[in-house]
């Protein structure tokens, strides 16, 4: 069932797509669309789940092949994704850094934008990548003299900074 979900999903999205087009264009996912994942998962999990249902039903051995040669192979994928992901950690947490600026710098842009970083600050009760501070990296939040902007040397609502005592 959660195959269908995640094509569904993928499949909404990519009905929406001029409303999601822009959220591609803003973060600069470098040609990679987050549609294409939800598509490819969803329909990797549908065939999979559907495979290992009916081989168990109908006592098909093909099917039941099919079903553990893949499923091993997702194995041995999320194996080798872990054990690189463990060796290249410092590159990752750059590429993340660097991504999350990118989208702080287009907070105002794209209102789904700022509403998905909205929810990850308060959901993970965090602001910015690494503190507040990355927060000047917005024209609009950015603490310097040139900066006319009501919001200048602050933060977003979503950010969970202490107030003074």
């Amino acid at each position: 069932f959660l195959g269908i979900a995640f094509l569904g999903i993928g499949l909404w999205a990519w009905n929406e797509k001029g409303v999601l087009s822009n959220i591609s264009s803003i973060t600069d996912l470098g040609g990679f669309d987050p549609v294409w994942l939800f598509l490819v998962v969803g329909g990797v999990m549908f065939i999979l789940g559907f495979a290992g249902c009916i081989g168990a039903l109908r006592e098909n051995t093909f099917l039941l092949k099919f079903f553990s040669v893949f499923l091993g192979i997702i194995f041995f994928l999320e194996l080798t994704a872990g054990v690189l992901a463990f060796v290249f950690k410092d590159w990752i947490k750059d590429q993340l850094y660097f991504f999350i600026n990118n989208n702080i710098r287009a907070y105002r842009d794209d209102i789904d934008l700022q509403n998905l970083i909205d929810f990850t600050q308060e959901y993970w009760q965090c602001c910015g990548a690494f503190g507040a501070d990355d927060w000047n990296l917005n024209i609009y939040f950015n603490c310097t003299d040139s900066n006319a902007s009501r919001e200048r040397c602050g933060v977003p609502f979503s950010c969970c900074t202490k107030a003074p005592a």
